[in-house]
């Protein structure tokens, strides 16, 4: 069964996934898994996302491509968007591994690093 297949069953419904099995090796790995969130979207959402990042972005070429009006893909780039939640791809640093980490590339010095990993007096 291919993904296509297994959004047309569950029809926009919430789903976990138990078992993954990984192609290569045949190892299997049980539990329950949240599928990611581009996989969640419907069949028609995840090929718009698609040729929007095929597209490069470009609503121009959306545009052309879907015969559609600009309106439209920014309407529908938005109900997208508010099925997405939002990954901060640099979130601030927690913790005596962030500290090492810092340490290690210069960003303080090793009085500072102590003073974090000590905590306030």
């Amino acid at each position: 069964m291919d993904w296509h297949e297994l959004t047309d069953l569950t029809q926009g419904q919430p789903f976990v996934v138990e078992r993954v099995r990984l192609a290569d090796s045949g190892i299997a790995i049980e539990g329950q898994f949240e599928p990611p969130q581009l996989a969640q979207l419907s069949i028609d959402d995840q090929v718009f996302v698609a040729a929007f990042v095929r597209s490069h972005g470009s609503i121009k070429e959306m545009e052309r491509t879907f015969g559609v009006s600009y309106p439209t893909i920014k309407s529908r780039l938005k109900r997208i968007a508010e099925h997405l939640d939002f990954v901060d791809t640099d979130p601030a640093p927690t913790g005596a591994a962030d500290v090492v980490d810092r340490l290690q590339r210069g960003d303080i010095s090793a009085q500072e690093a102590l003073a974090e990993l000590e905590g306030p007096r």
